[in-house]
């Protein structure tokens, strides 16, 4: 498929204005933060097909779509980042970054990669509902998916794998996930993994560290998070972008304080390696990358910075 010449973006959700959406498109924190806020039920709970959105942009000859497939606002974020800094430490890095201390939105964000061959599905975030609602924004069918690569078996990345009564929600996709990943929570008697993904185990392909999954897109190890957490660079005609999964979980808390231990990482010394690894690469290499849980459309850049990293939204970097 031909790439897209700008960022075609579409949303829906509640008390999501003109503004808020054009300001996400160029993804400033500040406005997705403020997407959704003050709906009392989406501080429980995640508001998929609400706050669905899709935004779409040109890799050489791929066309990338994000998919918000859903948010959550997060009450107490310092009890999941930071959980190794005095209370004190993480207002200030807080305060510094214009963040209040009480509570952070969190976004999921499948990505779908049109090769021109192939509708490759990223993650599926929460359920079912939330990626049919995003998918839908990008006018994509889920009949079309045509291949599922799961970066790792955490429940909002595999939730939208199958749909009411448990059949399969894309149902003509095969599927990729690390071998690794796949053989650790095949032993751990995962109640989301049994009725989500084992399955789906005999249409399934289990990728190394390297490996690739199709011409253009490879299979890299980014253990910590999960045991076999896996991320994935993509490459077409000189364009390149890492798409980074769970390496890092907020674009400041993880990324400006990469050695903070975060409550959902398996493995937190790992992980914390894992996220200087990745990001050094990507800032050395000026890299553009989309992070699940960065503030939608999730796409930016990095660069050193202090002790860390400073996340760069995108703009328009993509469009010319």
């Amino acid at each position: 498929m031909a790439a897209s010449p700008r960022i075609d973006a579409k949303m829906a959700g509640r008390g999501l204005s003109r503004r808020q959406a054009l300001t996400a498109v160029a993804a400033l924190p500040a406005a997705a933060l403020a997407a959704g806020a003050g709906a009392p039920a989406a501080r429980a709970q995640a508001a998929p097909a609400g706050d669905a959105a899709a935004a779409r942009f040109g890799l050489g000859g791929f066309s990338v779509t994000s998919l918000l497939a859903g948010t959550r606002i997060l009450e107490n974020p310092h009890g999941t980042f930071g959980t190794d800094v005095a209370p004190e430490a993480f207002a200030a890095a807080a305060e510094a970054a214009f963040l209040p201390v009480a509570a952070s939105r969190n976004f999921f964000t499948p990505v779908l990669v049109e090769t021109g061959s192939e509708s490759v599905l990223f993650d599926t975030g929460l359920d079912a509902d939330g990626l049919g609602a995003a998918l839908a924004l990008a006018g994509v069918a889920p009949e079309a998916v045509t291949l599922v690569v799961l970066s790792h078996m955490h429940g909002d990345h595999i939730g939208g794998l199958t749909g009411a009564g448990g059949a399969a929600f894309l149902p003509n996709a095969r599927y990729a996930t690390g071998r690794v990943e796949f053989d650790h929570w095949a032993a751990q008697a995962n109640e989301g993994f049994e009725a989500k993904v084992r399955p789906l185990a005999e249409r399934m392909t289990f990728l190394e560290d390297g490996d690739q999954v199709l011409p253009g897109i490879t299979a890299l190890a980014a253990a910590g998070h999960t045991p076999g957490h896996m991320i994935f660079h993509l490459e077409d005609a000189g364009r390149r972008l890492m798409l980074t999964a769970d390496t890092a979980n907020h674009y400041v808390f993880s990324l400006a304080h990469p050695d903070w231990e975060v409550r959902f990482d398996a493995d937190k010394a790992a992980a914390a390696a894992t996220r200087r690894r990745v990001f050094d690469q990507i800032a050395a290499e000026r890299i553009p990358f989309v992070g699940y849980h960065m503030p939608f459309p999730g796409l930016g850049y990095v660069e050193p910075q202090g002790e860390g990293f400073r996340f760069v939204p995108h703009s328009y970097q993509l469009t010319l």
